[in-house]
């Protein structure tokens, strides 16, 4: 049973009420918003008209609800059950950008659709994966969906966009304002300026561009223009299909995919003090949750899904993480796809409040990345593993036009800093697990070696097997419990073998010498013991052993005495 965070002030199953729930769930669509521009890229790349792109912002605020409510089921086969927003991705903007000019706006439908199938299927295998993906792995990931976001994070905050190719004096100042009064509301604030610290920023925001020019008349007017009431225009655009553009989906589903991965263990480890480890088959859950959204998208009239991190950035930062705020998104995202009015004041969001949003956002997400690394024991594997990962990706975004010229069907890895990162991660993952054996043996002589070997040995392969500090110490205190037991009370004088087994799940310690077998009781010696019976000591020491461990049995035969002790991980 997951056990909620003191920082949280809405764990995951907790309500916080339904006026919070509106508000909450207007904060996240205040950040979510930010995504709309791509459906206004992918139609002015095309050559399409307005109307297009306001019919896609419609289907898109349609499909992100529905999406959004999926993700938060925690019943059944589909759903995380966690605060997981959908949102169109940049994952799959270059595929849909190849589709669009290759057949128009029912081509990009239906291949959305059938990388929906494509990423259905693959949520079936996750579960079996969980050797692809240890913490160094998941970590990098969670970490690049933060990196990734920084480019248009300050473009934005500095206000550059179309109609500003460098930074806006008057853009930064309102940007600086937001920012300060997120943070300010967020650190100095307690219950609900907290709660609501995006919220209230954007309103700050809102007005300091108003009075900064940011905000123009006219884009209030055109708000104030728009109908009230229009349903969207689903299906309108039809579906077709084109094999020759099926390699290009299939990489954006599957980096949408992985970015699933990473951001629902965000969202498990930040709702759990306890967390150990992935919980793979909840990731499935997840990715089939985000492959749903893509389908319903394609057949919809929609672009392609994927989570957004930068809402799990704003749920950690205001400690709301209740999966009700997701229902609460979802309903009301469906609302506004229904009257247009409501929906503008997002869509004329000034540029410098969604830069000052996103930054607020990522801060979080890549301490989370790091946190989930630094959980595990640092080897030069897994240095490489990160290091060049990070290098890697993080060259998509120093060098924009180094990867110009590769094929357009694998071009999404590319475009994306998150998606190269990722697949590095995975396959240098797999590669330096070559040579790894998971059990290892360590033979000490009572009175001859010292007992700083178990410390360098237990460090070195927990490094290597990138197992937990915390429990590699345990076993670690247990060994040498029972070594300078051992000396001080002439155990044995041949060597003892310690063989310790690894996996993801659990480390197994069995200790085996020739001699008399040691007692593992499981109630301390008291003072008046350890004073009148010179065995007390001893037992103490077996006490220790076991305390240290999960589970701790001892068997005898034949002169020969074996110690099996159990760690979970």
């Amino acid at each position: 049973m997951p056990q909620k965070p003191s920082n949280l002030l809405f764990g995951v199953d907790e309500s916080p009420g339904w006026i919070a729930l509106i508000l909450l769930g207007f904060q996240h669509i205040s950040v979510m918003s930010i995504a709309f521009i791509f459906p206004v890229v992918i139609v002015e790349a095309i050559g399409g008209d307005p109307s297009q792109a306001r019919d896609l912002i419609g289907m898109a605020m349609l499909a992100t609800g529905v999406g959004t409510i999926l993700q938060g089921l925690h019943r059944g086969p589909v759903g995380s059950g966690y605060l997981c927003p959908l949102v169109n991705g940049p994952a799959f903007l270059s595929a849909s950008l190849l589709a669009g000019k290759t057949g128009g706006l029912s081509l990009i439908f239906g291949m959305t659709a059938a990388a929906g199938c494509f990423e259905a299927v693959f949520s079936r295998f996750l579960a079996r994966m969980r050797a692809v993906f240890p913490a160094e792995v998941t970590g990098t990931i969670v970490m690049m969906v933060g990196i990734e976001i920084i480019p248009i994070a300050v473009e934005k905050f500095l206000g550059v966009d179309k109609a500003h190719s460098i930074a806006d004096p008057r853009a930064v100042l309102v940007a600086v304002i937001t920012l300060a009064a997120m943070a300010g509301f967020n650190v100095w604030g307690a219950g609900k300026l907290r709660l609501y610290s995006v919220l209230l920023g954007m309103i700050v925001g809102y007005a300091a561009a108003f009075f900064a020019g940011v905000l123009t008349p006219q884009q209030i007017r055109t708000m104030l223009g728009a109908p009230l009431f229009s349903p969207p225009a689903m299906g309108h655009y039809g579906l077709s299909f084109n094999s020759a553009l099926l390699v290009p989906f299939l990489v954006a589903a599957l980096s949408s995919a992985l970015k699933t991965m990473g951001d629902v263990t965000t969202c498990q480890k930040i709702n759990d003090t306890q967390w150990k480890r992935p919980d793979m088959v909840n990731i499935s859950r997840g990715v089939l949750a985000c492959a749903a959204g893509n389908l319903f998208s394609g057949l919809l009239g929609a672009l392609g899904q994927s989570v957004s991190s930068s809402n799990i950035g704003i749920s950690i930062a205001t400690g709301a993480t209740s999966r009700r705020i997701a229902y609460s998104t979802g309903a009301i995202l469906i609302l506004l796809a229904f009257f247009p009015k409501l929906s503008s004041i997002f869509v004329i969001m000034p540029t410098p409040i969604m830069g000052a949003s996103l930054i607020f956002a990522v801060s979080f997400m890549i301490l989370a990345g790091i946190q989930i690394i630094m959980s595990r024991m640092i080897d030069s594997r897994k240095t490489f593993v990160i290091g060049i990962s990070l290098i890697f990706g993080l060259s998509v975004d120093f060098a924009p036009g180094l990867y110009r010229e590769v094929h357009p069907w694998i071009q999404p890895v590319f475009a994306s800093s998150l998606s190269l990162a990722t697949i590095c991660a995975v396959v240098l993952n797999l590669f330096f697990r070559i040579g790894i054996a998971k059990s290892a043996t360590l033979n000490l002589t009572p009175g001859v070696d010292p007992s700083d070997r178990i410390y360098q040995f237990m460090d070195q392969r927990g490094r290597l097997w990138g197992a937990r500090g915390e429990v590699i110490g345990k076993a670690m205190g247990a060994m040498n419990e029972f070594f300078e037991a051992a000396v001080e009370n002439d155990l044995t004088p041949e060597p003892i073998a310690m063989k310790v087994r690894f996996d993801e799940f659990n480390l197994d310690v069995e200790m085996t010498y020739r001699g008399a077998p040691i007692e593992l009781p499981s109630v301390r010696p008291d003072a008046q013991e350890l004073l009148s019976d010179e065995r007390a000591p001893l037992r103490l020491a077996g006490y220790m052993i076991r305390s240290l461990s999960d589970r701790a049995e001892v068997q005898s035969a034949e002169g020969r005495t074996s110690i099996r002790l159990h760690l979970v991980h």
